[in-house]
């Protein structure tokens, strides 16, 4: 199979690369990338030449998308501006590629008949209270709090509408917070990493008390191959590991494992419109697809951890 994987120089779709040239021999791989701020194409480092291609383009640019993906067999779109906090800043980049971007993506699947996965984010669903135990499934109501969630929202209403007014073969996942290597340092994690080995104070959220449903991102990249060798066309897969955490707790344990006193945490003021908490259940993938989870939180933590030691901190580069 020949794969045209967009967004495969960011932190998911590069992990993704790597994955699947690495489970499936036989298989090709195009990344259509822009190489944006959140991208480096040194993430594909080492990376099998004779089965890659890298192209540089833009999703929203149709005379670029069209001719990629007439050539493969199949599209998982990793493409998108993730960040909450530049969403809340200007939206306008965000409109362009996860809405604009994912349309020109679904016409070019509609035109040459080819099968489409959106990756999308458990951001959609919007918020739950901290004191209830309910979970989204894939029956919950849309709810996007910010810019960015709903810009994915509309992402996954437009590949609904494709697969039931054309037919595109379109499959869609809903995952939590990813962990791993390769993650730019404006997230949590790899900046809570970078700053405690660099000896610069941590900042937090308000309270830190927010719930994020946590997982590794190559757990994420095994879903995902389950959803394309096994899924339902036209369905909707949350994937999660349950692994539901409050920030403060996963900003106080890489402190733990760093050896680094928990003064280095800095209460900062809380992002507008802030949701609380996350919660997945992904029994219908589990139960469906027979996939589960390799790593719990803590082994995949410190997998992470050791990633950004092993490169001496910030963003993966020796410093």
């Amino acid at each position: 199979m020949k794969l045209l994987v967009t967004g495969g120089c960011g932190f998911i779709g590069s992990n993704f690369i790597h994955y699947w040239l690495k489970n499936h021999g036989g298989d090709e791989i195009v990344n259509l990338d822009k190489l944006t701020y959140a991208a480096d194409p040194s993430n594909l480092k080492g990376i099998d030449s004779s089965r890659y291609e890298f192209v540089k383009g833009d999703i929203a640019d149709a005379s670029v998308v069209d001719p990629v993906v007439n050539d493969s067999d199949a599209v998982v779109n990793f493409a998108a501006e993730s960040h909450v906090d530049r969403s809340i800043v200007d939206s306008g980049a965000f409109i362009h590629s996860n809405i604009a971007g994912v349309h020109v993506l679904l016409e070019a699947a509609r035109r040459y008949d080819k099968r489409i996965h959106q990756v999308s984010t458990d951001e959609v669903y919007g918020t739950l209270s901290l004191d209830s135990d309910e979970k989204f499934t894939e029956r919950s109501a849309y709810a996007p709090r910010n810019p960015y969630a709903a810009t994915k929202a509309s992402a996954d209403h437009l590949a609904r509408a494709y697969f039931n007014t054309h037919g595109v073969k379109v499959t869609i996942s809903n995952c939590g917070n990813n962990m791993g290597p390769r993650q730019h340092e404006e997230k949590l994690i790899p900046k809570t990493i970078i700053n405690a080995i660099n000896g610069s104070r941590i900042p937090v959220y308000g309270n830190g008390m927010q719930v994020r449903d946590w997982i590794h991102v190559d757990d994420h990249c095994s879903a995902i191959e389950s959803i394309l060798s096994d899924g339902v066309i036209g369905e909707t897969y949350i994937i999660s590991a349950g692994y539901e955490r409050r920030n403060i707790d996963v900003v106080k344990r890489i402190l733990q494992e760093l050896g680094v006193a928990e003064s280095a945490v800095e209460h900062v003021r809380d992002r507008p419109g802030h949701d609380i908490r996350y919660a997945l259940d992904s029994s219908k993938i589990r139960d469906a697809l027979g996939w589960k989870p390799s790593l719990t939180f803590e082994e995949g933590l410190r997998k992470t951890i050791q990633w950004y030691k092993n490169r001496g901190g910030a963003n993966g580069k020796n410093m």
